[in-house]
């Protein structure tokens, strides 16, 4: 009797690694070593191009410059925010601390100085795509409702799974970056964070981050919750010691 014929394994999905940046240089290096690393690539060569690219056709992440013709990496920021929750990672040079600062309050997961190392940059695409595919840690059933897995406080209710954030019944849309730490603050109500103890949430222990990454996702989250609530004040600072969640 002959053995019946088995279908050969699926090849795994690639993820998808979109590359903004007017150097062609940078495009062709840098999708060159993604490639060899097992990603997919797509190449844009300026803003507007690629934000229509970006929002009809999502990749796993972005990486692009700031300094590009017709639309610059910051707008690309703001009006792909304005419609997506894509993880992003914008490129700067060492002398733009100011818009390192802007793009950060703009919703960037996370930002990187030229010149860089194409195994530094591979590291925060992996860090940041391993962030939002991770399973969630269950936080206990006490006064979380019949899922365990969604996290209620008071108005705020979050679901890990779907990454989805309520506020009073009106979604609120968040990067990975900014669930994260949402998550670390609303697990523990009243008890303060410091901002290393949020940066362990958010970034893996082979990125590090200053405190002023940390503060701007603060920012950029209570201004989220005010466009659905003007009121919104739950987020406290604690000065010289962190941040605090309040469920009252």
């Amino acid at each position: 009797m002959t053995e019946p014929a088995t279908s050969p394994p699926a090849p795994a999905v690639r993820q998808t690694i979109a590359l903004v940046d007017d150097d062609r240089n940078i495009l062709t290096t840098v999708s060159i070593a993604l490639q060899a690393e097992g990603f997919a690539t797509r190449v844009y060569s300026d803003g507007e191009t690629a934000l229509k690219a970006l929002l009809d056709n999502p990749p796993d992440l972005a990486v692009f410059d700031i300094k590009m013709p017709r639309m610059d990496g910051l707008e690309l920021l703001r009006q792909l925010r304005a419609r997506s929750a894509l993880p992003v990672i914008f490129l700067t040079s060492k002398d733009e601390e100011p818009d390192e600062a802007l793009g950060l309050a703009l919703g960037a997961d996370d930002y990187i100085a030229k010149p860089f190392s194409q195994r530094l940059l591979i590291a925060r695409i992996r860090a940041i795509l391993r962030r939002s595919e991770l399973p969630r840690v269950e936080l206990g059933t006490a006064d979380t409702g019949e899922d365990s897995e969604t996290i209620r406080r008071g108005r705020l209710e979050m679901d890990p799974q779907r990454h989805q954030v309520l506020w009073d019944g009106e979604p609120v849309s968040l990067t990975v970056t900014e669930f994260l730490i949402l998550e670390a603050l609303a697990s523990r109500p009243g008890v303060i964070k410091s901002r290393n103890q949020l940066m362990d949430a958010a970034y893996s222990d082979d990125v590090f981050v200053d405190d002023r990454t940390i503060d701007s996702h603060i920012k950029r989250l209570r201004r989220k919750f005010r466009a659905v609530d003007t009121g919104f004040g739950a987020i406290e600072t604690l000065y010289g010691a962190g941040y605090s969640f309040t469920d009252g």
